[in-house]
């Protein structure tokens, strides 16, 4: 079993899920299949951890009723937590899936303000339970009341501890990590453009856009996900890009998720980051197979990899 490994969700939440027949306005829509899961970005990535094999420790504030919700959905998934009690309700979303047509419909609430010594404390809480050579991966959102420079301040906390982290977020929350510098980075198309302020609309432009967060000091490992084109990956000494593995989706839920918990869990195993990236691919493909807000299965995930296809890039 991989240990080392150690996430924190800052944003938190309950993820319901449901399935109606068609949506439309005004009326009431009845739904059916609802489930509850425990989400945010650092929680799912610690729930793939722990279903593909590994160890993990997540960490996240959590208040209220629904915070005591997570708790309790997370202790039946056997996740090891270390939660942070906070005195505003941790927050719910909502994701409905219209059975006529396979739309799926993500509302997503902004999650209520934390106080500074909240946030503190959830830093304190990483810094108290690392190790040196530890994997940190902190992904998602960013609650009111948290700085932008957070994961910033995350990444100075941890600096000379021997700890690599990885950071999985947008907007200025990711442009004030990489100003910083982290181990690993992330980003989507979208996240991608906003940090460079350019369209990046073919190949080329992406894959060089990515190349230099590495190029500039800004991350060691930039992982660039891009849905039906694919995933690029960026280091010092490595170009790789990958195909997307075609599957009948149910739900892109947790697709990116899945792709950063199997990277980060290959890399603690030991292996080579062209290796941990196959691994990636798969999982973010296999979790496209799952429903509603459910994450990738490591029976999928093994099944899959035998259909990844990279492409070694030179470097120029």
């Amino acid at each position: 079993m991989t240990d080392g490994i150690l996430t924190l969700t800052m944003n938190p939440a309950v993820d319901v899920s449901a399935v109606t027949d068609t949506v439309v306005p005004t009326d009431k829509l009845r739904c059916r299949d609802a489930s509850r899961s425990p989400g945010g970005g650092g929680i799912n990535v610690a729930r793939v951890v722990d279903r593909l094999g590994g160890a993990c420790r997540a960490v996240y504030p959590a208040g209220g009723a629904i915070g005591q919700q997570l708790r309790e959905l997370l202790r039946a998934q056997s996740v090891e937590t270390i939660a942070i009690d906070v005195a505003t309700e941790t927050r719910e979303s909502f994701s409905v899936t219209e059975a006529r047509s396979g739309g799926q419909y993500r509302f997503v609430l902004p999650g209520e303000a934390l106080t500074q010594a909240e946030w503190r404390a959830c830093v304190d809480a990483v810094v108290a339970h690392v190790k040196p050579q530890h994997y940190v991966v902190a992904s998602g959102s960013l609650p009111l009341g948290v700085p932008d420079d957070f994961y910033a301040i995350l990444s100075e906390s941890l600096a000379g501890r021997g700890v690599r982290l990885a950071v999985d977020s947008s907007g200025p929350a990711l442009e004030e990590a990489l100003r910083h510098g982290i181990y690993l980075a992330k980003p989507n198309l979208q996240e991608l453009r906003y940090l460079t302020g350019a369209p990046l609309e073919r190949r080329p432009d992406w894959e060089e856009a990515a190349t230099e967060l590495v190029r500039s000091g800004g991350a060691e490992i930039a992982l660039l996900t891009l849905g039906e084109a694919g995933a690029f990956l960026a280091s010092r000494d490595l170009r790789m890009r990958a195909d997307a593995v075609p599957v009948k989706a149910a739900s892109a839920v947790g697709a990116g998720d899945s792709f950063l918990a199997a990277m980060i869990w290959r890399l603690a195993s030991g292996d080579a980051p062209e290796v941990a990236f196959r691994y990636a691919v798969a999982a973010g493909s296999a979790a496209l197979l799952t429903p509603g807000t459910d994450l990738c299965h490591r029976a999928d995930v093994e099944r899959l990899l035998g259909g990844v296809r990279t492409e070694r890039l030179e470097i120029g």
